[in-house]
């Protein structure tokens, strides 16, 4: 009988990996490959948007979108869509050439038609635990959002709702009606 073994991926294959249009992470020694549509480019880049510029005008810290990979504690790199890392969280407040080092302080997830629950939460638990301080889940297709800043205190808001940042952003609102 023979044996199948498969090669663990590492930071350099998901580095190597093809500039497709697609998002591309590495988990559980696994390159995964995320397919994104328009309208999720959409909400992603008006997101970014209010919340770059929020951020900039204040000096907060840093936006990233999901060309932005960040080591996990677990040794997974992730990517979610949109990203904020407080000020002082980067050595020397630089931001490095290679995949950030820190978990974000905010993690926002766009969902695609393509994404499986389990995998979604499997994301947002890994975001929690290693540090990731508010996760905002933001369906397009529903017009909803699900806000969690600990794996019990989750919040659903629907389009006539608004995205806060607590503290992690502080004075950061918007409308999901304004995104979606």
């Amino acid at each position: 009988m023979a044996t199948t073994t498969r090669q663990i991926a590492t930071e350099q294959d998901l580095l190597a990996a093809p500039r497709d249009g697609q998002k591309h992470e590495l988990v559980d020694g696994q390159i995964r490959v995320s397919p994104a549509g328009a309208r999720h480019g959409l909400v992603c880049v008006k997101l970014s948007i209010r919340l770059g510029t929020f951020v900039g005008e204040r000096g907060l810290g840093f936006v990233f979108d999901s060309s932005t990979g960040f080591r996990m504690p677990s040794g997974n790199v992730r990517l979610p869509d949109v990203a904020f890392v407080a000020k002082g969280r980067l050595e020397g407040d630089r931001v490095p050439e290679d995949f950030c080092p820190v978990p974000p302080d905010l993690a926002v997830e766009v969902l695609s038609p393509a994404d499986r629950p389990r995998q979604v939460l499997d994301k947002v638990g890994e975001y929690l635990g290693s540090g990731v301080r508010l996760v905002w889940v933001i369906d397009p297709a529903k017009g909803t959002a699900i806000l969690y800043r600990s794996p019990t205190d989750i919040r659903s808001i629907d389009a006539s709702g608004i995205l806060d940042g607590d503290e992690v952003v502080p004075g950061f609102t918007c409308p999901l009606a304004a995104i979606l």
